[in-house]
């Protein structure tokens, strides 16, 4: 199973192995994101199929990004393992700020997911060549205030920074700070994480550049490069020094635009100046990100269903099954070929209803269905349909309490669960399994599903629609 690290700056060399070739286009596919948003992501990373997966808890909730191939990496695979992992977890794959050209992957591979599109979150993608010249008639008002910029200082010229600019940029940020206005908790802490982040100049991964006018840094922009587009991560100029933004912008992009197609210069956050600033760029189009929460057929179901068999009825547990049903699930011998003991996910207490409260939570989450099996009104065992992967299957586990075995009723209630699940509940296919050694539950299995290969220590088995 997937094991998440949580992201450091001491990561950084790790993560930009992945996102430097990364064509996804989105500014969360950049280890600057990560760095600067840490406190609001709290990201961590994990790596299979020769693909980054990281996991980020946004108020207490999971997401997930979209895996990061290296040039041999399997995005399929690795969201193969991503499902297993939330499968064991008891979590959602929660995939956010999926690109729009990887959306319809997702949308094939799920048969049940919801997805939102908010605009508030869509980068602004302009082209580099665009933004090098600003030639047209549309870009007007920017060369404008650049010659206006240009006018009041001749003297400043484009720099890249580098390390040894460190007192420049401080005296920069104490300037900016003296003429910060905005009073938003969110603008003022993207400004700390700015500042933070120019740290990492140096280390090869992060460029920055400046407007400089003698000793003295006018304005300044920190960006990242991922495939073919440069993310801006910040851009500051001074609020004194009119023009000194539209200046930058064009200088950045002139000074990087031949080594990409576009500048992402990320979301605006709902912020209204800077959607009119970004939008007065005149961004070749928005980048769509796509959040998608994967669901399974259970989403649908409201209740428990009743189904009739020729002996049996299988149904909601109830209050008064508790007792039968204790029975059941603390019966270590019939627990042993079940293949769980609760002892291990015991938290708390064991409390006289803990195990009927257990059934009815994973159903409200909607994990799992635990079906009573009753013979004449009586509670003799439990089917259960869970592990769903997340793409139209699920495992079915059925046991039987020790005085009603050797009658068939496992069979008969295994076989009425994995036929509701397939032809009611819409699965696509039903998995089950058994020990090796529980040769009356390879027998059970073999005569209502088809063998679907073995290993060391289990039989599989498979029915499909």
């Amino acid at each position: 199973m997937l094991t998440f690290t949580p992201i450091t700056a001491a990561d950084v060399p790790l993560l930009r192995r992945y996102y430097e070739r990364c064509t996804y286009r989105l500014c969360e596919y950049t280890a600057g994101t990560k760095l600067m948003w840490s406190g609001y992501l709290h990201p961590a990373y994990a790596e299979a199929r020769g693909c980054l997966i990281v996991r980020n808890c946004i108020e207490g909730a999971y997401c997930f990004d979209l895996p990061v191939p290296k040039e041999d990496g399997d995005v399929d695979g690795a969201l193969t393992a991503l499902e297993e992992y939330c499968t064991r977890t008891g979590l959602r794959p929660v995939i956010s700020a999926v690109p729009e050209e990887e959306a319809a992957r997702l949308v094939r591979r799920y048969p049940c997911l919801q997805v939102k599109n908010l605009r508030a979150w869509k980068d602004y993608l302009y082209r580099a060549d665009v933004m090098a010249s600003f030639a047209g008639r549309h870009y007007s008002g920017q060369r404008n205030h650049i010659h206006r910029f240009e006018k009041e200082y001749p003297d400043a010229c484009f720099v890249e920074l580098t390390p040894s600019d460190r007192e420049r940029l401080e005296q920069f940020w104490a300037a900016y700070e003296g003429e910060f206005h905005k009073e938003a908790a969110l603008a003022r802490q993207e400004l700390t994480e700015a500042k933070r982040l120019a740290e990492h100049l140096g280390e090869g991964w992060l460029t920055g550049g400046a407007l400089r006018q003698g000793e003295r840094l006018l304005a300044v922009c920190f960006a990242e490069q991922c495939g073919d587009t440069l993310v801006i991560h910040a851009e500051k100029a001074l609020y004194s020094c009119p023009g000194a933004y539209p200046a930058l912008v064009r200088a950045f992009a002139a000074h990087r635009a031949e080594g990409c197609t576009w500048i992402n210069r990320e979301d605006d956050a709902r912020d209204k100046g800077l959607r009119i600033s970004k939008l007065q760029y005149l961004p070749q189009e928005l980048g769509a990100k796509f959040h998608v929460t994967v669901g399974t057929e259970l989403d649908d179901l409201a209740r428990v269903p009743t189904v009739e068999t020729a002996r049996l009825t299988l149904g909601e547990l109830r209050p008064e099954d508790q007792k039968a049903y204790n029975a059941l699930c603390l019966d270590d011998e019939r627990n042993r070929w079940w293949g769980y003991d609760y002892r291990q996910d015991l938290q708390g207490e064991l409390t006289e209803d803990y195990f009927l409260t257990v059934a009815r939570q994973d159903f409200q989450n909607r994990l799992a269905v635990n079906f009573a099996v009753r013979l004449e009104g009586k509670l003799i065992g439990e089917a259960v349909l869970y592990h769903f992967d997340w793409k139209g299957g699920a495992e079915l586990g059925c046991r039987i309490a020790p005085e009603y075995a050797g009658n068939g009723y496992g069979t008969e209630a295994f076989a009425a669960a994995a036929d509701w699940a397939l032809y009611r509940l819409g699965l696509a296919c039903v998995t089950a399994k058994c020990y090796r050694e529980n040769v009356a539950s390879h027998k059970m299995l073999a005569s209502c599903m088809r063998p679907a290969g073995e290993d060391d220590t289990f039989y599989y088995f498979t029915k499909t629609v």
